[in-house]
């Protein structure tokens, strides 16, 4: 379970990347570099909340500690790099978090090696990569300029870390068929842009830069 958590990322970022022609990663570097550090600093403070049993407390951790804000993260400093002319807002917001969570999920996996849990080295990678992939398709929307999607994306994009933190928590809780429900609905959005993808790219639009993704 551990090295599902090292590797889950990195193989399904190649995954991503296949999907449409290769070309440089902006901010690649800084994803990387940047990720590392925050995940240091992380794994070093330890948990921001304090939580016992399977209340409240618990799913605020989930946002916080392990789920949704690992995976937010990136998402802000791309629009702060954006604001500040490093990158463009017209890059891959998908591929920067994608990056940024390599050593996240690296070093969190060290953490969690010794609890042997499936949620956190299974379950966790999962939905982080969920949230990469799910609120890029939504940041893509806006900045593809479709103002008839505008309104239904932003929402979309802020609500689905906390459908996927509440998912950990309901998982976390032994409530299991709600937990795999949410946990799925996490998935729609990262599957419908895949699927997405993949046609575009068999009819040829990422040749010419046409590619969703």
């Amino acid at each position: 379970m551990t090295v599902f958590c090292f590797l889950w990322i990195p193989l399904f970022y190649l995954f991503w990347r296949s999907l449409y022609d290769a070309h440089p990663q902006e901010g690649g570097t800084w994803a990387l570099l940047l990720g590392t550090v925050v995940a240091f600093i992380r794994f070093f403070l330890g948990s921001f909340v304090y939580a016992e049993g399977f209340g409240y407390a618990r799913w605020i951790s989930a946002c916080i500690d392990v789920v949704a804000l690992n995976a937010v993260i990136p998402f802000i400093v791309c629009i702060i790099f954006s604001l500040f002319r490093i990158i463009s807002f017209k890059a891959n917001f998908t591929n920067y978090a994608l990056l940024w969570l390599i050593p996240v999920a690296a070093v969190s996996g060290v953490g969690w090696s010794s609890q042997n849990n499936p949620i956190l080295l299974m379950g966790v990678p999962v939905l982080w990569t969920a949230l990469a992939v799910g609120i890029g398709f939504f940041i893509r929307i806006v900045q593809k300029g479709w103002s008839w999607a505008m309104i239904p994306s932003i929402l979309g994009a802020f609500a689905l870390p906390l459908l996927a933190a509440t998912a950990y928590w309901a998982l976390f809780a032994q409530h299991s068929l709600l937990g795999l429900s949410l946990g799925g609905l996490c998935l729609v959005p990262m599957t419908a842009s895949i699927v997405l993808s993949f046609f575009e790219k068999r009819n040829g639009d990422s040749r010419n830069g046409n590619s969703f993704v």
